[in-house]
C-alpha cells in the first residue's frame, strides 16, 4: 500500500494549512497532514491528522517554537465543510508536544489573556475573599528540572490593597512525579497579614498542582514536562468536544 497522499488527502491538507495560517500572525513552518479517502469523507470519517510547526505567532505576544499534534480517528459533519467551517459528531483525543522559550512565555506573561486568566483567581482569607491580580511576572528556565517564578501581585481586600513580592522555585509536573514547589520567599510586602501571604502560597501551590486546564470546548491534561536550559517541553493529551478557530484557543473572550 502506497504511503503516498491521495488527492483528497493532499486538498484537505493544504487547505487546512491554509486556513490555519491565516490566522497567525507570524508563522515561520507548518506542515499538516489528513489521513482518509473520499468514501470515508464523505461519510464524514477522517482517520488522523497530524499538524508540525515552528515559530507560530499570534496576538504579537504569544509565540510557540515548535509543536506536533497528533489526532484520534475524527468524525465530522460533511456539510460544516462545505461552509467553510469545521465541525465534530463527536469528541476527539489529540497527543500535543510544545516547546516554548523562556523569552516566549515571559512574552506571553505580559499579555492581556493571561492577566484575565489569572485574575480569576480569589483567595479565602479566614472566610474573607481576596482578589489575585499580577502585577509583574517572569519565569526563568535555569535547567536541572527546575522553575523559577519572580513578580509582585495586588491582594485585594473590601479595606486595602497590599503588593507582594515574591520569587518562588518549583519542580515541574514528570510522568513519574507530581509538582512541588521547592521554595516561596517574599521580596516585597512590610505589613502584610501572615494569613494572606499563607493565603498567597497556598493558591499558587493549587495552580501548580492543577492536573487538567480547561479552556474553551477542550480539556488539556500535562502528562510531561522537560525543563531545559532556556526552553521548556510540554506533553500534552486534550480532550476536543469542538474545534474552535486559533484565534479562540489564544485569546478567548
Amino acid at each position: 500500500m502506497s504511503d503516498q497522499p491521495t488527492f483528497e488527502e493532499k486538498l484537505l491538507s493544504q487547505e487546512a494549512k491554509r486556513r490555519i495560517s491565516e490566522e497567525l500572525d507570524e508563522v515561520e513552518q507548518i506542515d499538516i497532514d489528513i489521513k482518509t479517502d473520499i468514501g470515508k469523507l464523505f461519510q464524514g470519517q477522517v482517520d488522523k491528522v497530524e499538524l508540525a510547526g515552528q515559530g507560530l505567532v499570534i496576538q504579537d505576544k504569544i509565540r510557540v517554537q515548535d509543536i506536533k499534534m497528533q489526532t484520534d480517528r475524527i468524525s465530522i459533519n460533511p456539510l460544516s465543510v462545505i461552509f467553510g467551517q469545521l465541525k465534530l459528531n463527536e469528541p476527539v483525543n489529540s497527543n500535543f508536544r510544545i516547546v516554548l522559550t523562556e523569552a516566549d512565555i515571559n512574552d506571553a506573561l505580559t499579555s492581556e489573556m493571561i492577566n484575565r486568566w489569572v485574575r480569576q483567581f480569589k483567595l479565602n482569607v479566614d472566610g474573607e475573599i481576596v482578589s489575585f491580580e499580577p502585577q509583574e511576572m517572569q519565569v526563568f528556565l535555569p535547567g536541572d528540572s527546575k522553575l523559577e517564578f519572580k513578580g509582585k501581585v495586588w491582594l485585594k481586600d473590601k479595606d486595602n490593597t497590599h503588593i507582594l513580592g515574591y520569587h518562588a522555585i518549583a519542580h515541574p509536573r514528570t510522568q513519574t512525579k507530581p509538582p512541588r514547589l521547592k521554595s516561596f520567599h517574599c521580596t516585597e510586602g512590610e505589613g502584610i497579614r501572615v494569613e494572606l501571604i499563607a493565603a498567597a502560597m497556598q493558591k499558587i501551590k493549587e495552580i501548580i498542582n492543577l492536573p487538567d486546564w480547561e479552556w474553551e470546548n477542550m480539556v488539556f491534561s500535562i502528562i510531561d514536562m522537560e525543563v531545559k536550559k532556556g526552553s521548556l517541553i510540554l506533553i500534552l493529551k486534550a480532550h476536543i468536544k469542538q474545534i474552535p478557530s486559533m484565534e479562540t484557543i489564544l485569546s478567548p473572550d
